[in-house]
């Protein structure tokens, strides 16, 4: 992982083989994300590096995230559930995502044009947290736990302890990930390579 939000630019987050290689998704998105980094630096907020990536804040507080794929880049709002939306730009990152929106771009003139509006977003935003508001999550039970950990939690006491020890968000992610093969097999694979993570209570991309 980098340790800087300038080697983001430079080289990529960190997180996969083609880190600082010419076929890193960074390079692909620069003129798209030197443009969103200008926008979010001028609306006031501080810059530093989570996740391998450029996060902005209002006092110690996550408002965006700028990151790169390989068919687009976005602008990722960390509790744009609870923003407007009247232009109807934001959209959820993944079908189970609950508090996060993203906008989706492809060319820097698109992100010229939503200047103004991506600004009144982000300053919203601001003022979302500058209220102290929070979104309303799913509890872990509405969560469906597939019967291959569960079987798990019920045959180690310890394992059990360790889940229910993770924040709801990490505990969300894990049962999602779980549930997500079709074939039992997978699934009991998948448990089997996130144990020792469950087990030193980390997250599951941590």
């Amino acid at each position: 992982m980098v340790t800087t939000v300038d080697a983001f630019f430079t080289s990529g987050c960190g997180r996969c083989p083609k880190f600082d290689t010419p076929d890193c998704k960074v390079h692909q998105w620069q003129p798209e994300l030197a443009k969103l980094r200008a926008i979010a630096l001028d609306c006031g907020l501080t810059e530093v590096l989570k996740w391998g990536h450029p996060v902005y804040t209002l006092e110690n507080s996550n408002v965006v995230m700028i990151g790169a794929f390989n068919d687009y880049c976005v602008l990722s709002f960390f509790k744009g559930a609870l923003l407007h939306d009247e232009a109807g730009i934001l959209s959820r990152p993944g079908e189970n995502t609950q508090s996060g929106r993203v906008i989706r771009f492809t060319h820097v003139r698109d992100i010229e044009a939503l200047e103004p509006l991506l600004k009144t977003y982000i300053f919203e935003a601001m003022e979302v947290e500058k209220a102290g508001l929070k979104a309303t999550f799913k509890k872990t039970a509405e969560y469906a736990v597939p019967e291959e950990f569960q079987r798990k939690l019920d045959e180690s006491p310890a394992l059990k302890a360790a889940f229910q020890a993770l924040t709801p968000g990490r505990q969300h992610g894990y049962l999602l990930h779980f549930s997500a093969p079709k074939q039992a097999k997978t699934r009991e694979a998948r448990i089997e390579k996130c144990l020792p993570l469950i087990f030193r209570g980390k997250g599951l991309h941590e």
